[in-house]
């Protein structure tokens, strides 16, 4: 990439940043709507626990029930057949060309 493309590319990204800062007016999300009811916050503890702790244990959890429930025998990776290190068809399985 030359300078001139990297140049506009890096100017449409900070024009397209700054229009999203402007128009996101985080100033109004002070005053309150008619109709809001927001509860009590989370603790530190609650949150980590809701958005770090959870995730990784579902995720883990699933892992570990798909490597226990997994049926598969065969841990080797397979070869591809006539590749390397098999033998050529011999006898009445043999094709040949005419």
């Amino acid at each position: 990439m030359d300078t001139k493309n990297a140049l506009r590319a890096g100017a449409l990204a900070a024009g397209t940043t700054l229009m999203m800062l402007m128009m996101s007016s985080p100033a109004l999300a002070v005053t309150p709507d008619d109709g809001d009811d927001p509860g009590p916050g989370l603790s530190v503890v609650e949150t980590l626990g809701l958005y770090v702790v959870a995730p990784i244990g579902l995720f883990l959890l699933i892992a570990g029930l798909v490597w226990v429930l997994d049926g598969s025998t065969d841990r080797q990776p397979r070869r591809k057949p006539g590749g390397k290190g098999q033998g050529k068809m011999q006898g009445k399985d043999q094709v040949h060309a005419s």
